[in-house]
């Protein structure tokens, strides 16, 4: 029989909480907007730039900052700033 252990020791791992990581990117919107419909287009950017940053920051936890949000929205729908 296997000893069981007592006290136990902790696994040193990295929390979201404790450490909040902060990066800026430029994303070529046009390109990943091309060939979707007018009304998609504010969406759709918004769903690939957080796809982006997931990708580049390896980790699901991805947060849009609302100026970002606000940004990409000012010109309504269909007028994204590419």
């Amino acid at each position: 029989m296997a000893p069981s252990k007592k006290g136990g020791e902790k696994k040193k791992g990295r929390y979201a909480i404790n450490e909040v990581v902060t990066q800026e990117y430029t994303i070529n919107i046009h390109k990943r907007i091309q060939g979707v419909g007018f009304k998609k287009h504010a969406p759709t950017s918004l769903k690939e730039s957080q796809k982006y940053a997931t990708k580049e920051m390896g980790t699901p936890d991805v947060c849009i900052d609302t100026r970002l949000n606000k940004a990409v929205w000012a010109k309504g729908i269909r007028n994204v700033q590419c």
